[in-house]
């Protein structure tokens, strides 16, 4: 693969128990330069473990997307691909190659993993989540004509492209917000599958109760269509 500089960047919020296996694995691929973790307003040790791993700690305010942006405001400047993953232990960072070699070979601008096509272990997603991706997926077609299968959080992007493409979404709708500008933009996007395991340690802020899915679903279908109906620059 061509040498390429490749930034992780990690939100996470009270996941002190699996965060240094999630950073310990990252670099363990030996593809980042550098891991950073975005406390994003934890009440346990979340940063002093990620710190201790070997990840960079930055902190930002609540909001998942507000820690996203953080996170790449924060990469080093020669970064060159931003790899994103959650810090709950359910992505498998042993896959990030699969996610990175296309953009570093440069026939692709926009690597987004898909849960739904790889393999999942058992009580990993709820039906909620699955029904998500392909919903989000059959309402995106027709306006970009991209497919989309999953809305899933390890994704990876080059740079100069997230930087074109003017996020804005601070909520969970922001991986939603990268895939519908990404195909408006006309980035070149590829969906691969990925595995997906049970979260390593703590609680869920979206599956895990019914007032986190309800409210991640709200932000997530007001992005889809404020996105939808903004007026092209």
């Amino acid at each position: 693969m061509p040498s390429v500089s490749v930034s992780v960047v990690i939100p996470a919020l009270n996941e002190e128990e699996p965060i240094a296996d999630v950073v310990r694995s990252c670099l363990t691929t030996g593809l980042p330069r550098e891991v950073i973790v975005v406390d994003n307003g934890s009440t346990d040790r979340t940063a002093d473990v990620a710190r201790a791993a070997g990840a960079r700690v930055v902190e930002a305010p609540r909001g998942y997307g507000r820690a996203c942006a953080a996170g790449v405001s924060a990469v080093s400047p020669d970064c060159e691909i931003v790899v994103f993953l959650d810090g709950d232990g359910s992505d498998c960072p042993e896959l990030m190659e699969r996610l990175v070699r296309p953009i570093a070979d440069g026939t692709h601008d926009f690597v987004i993993g898909s849960r739904t096509r790889g393999k999942r272990e058992p009580g990993s997603m709820n039906a909620q989540q699955v029904f998500a991706g392909h919903l989000a997926g059959w309402l995106i077609r027709p306006l970009y004509g991209v497919r989309y299968t999953d809305m899933c959080p390890f994704r990876a992007i080059r740079r100069a492209a997230l930087a074109q493409l003017g996020m804005k979404e601070t909520t969970y709708g922001w991986n939603l917000e990268m895939q519908m500008r990404a195909a408006r933009a006309g980035l070149r996007i590829l969906e691969v599958p990925v595995d997906h395991r049970c979260r390593a340690g703590g609680e869920s802020k979206v599956s895990g109760t019914l007032r986190g899915t309800f409210v991640a679903g709200t932000r997530i279908m007001a992005t889809l269509f404020r996105v939808a109906l903004e007026r092209p620059r």
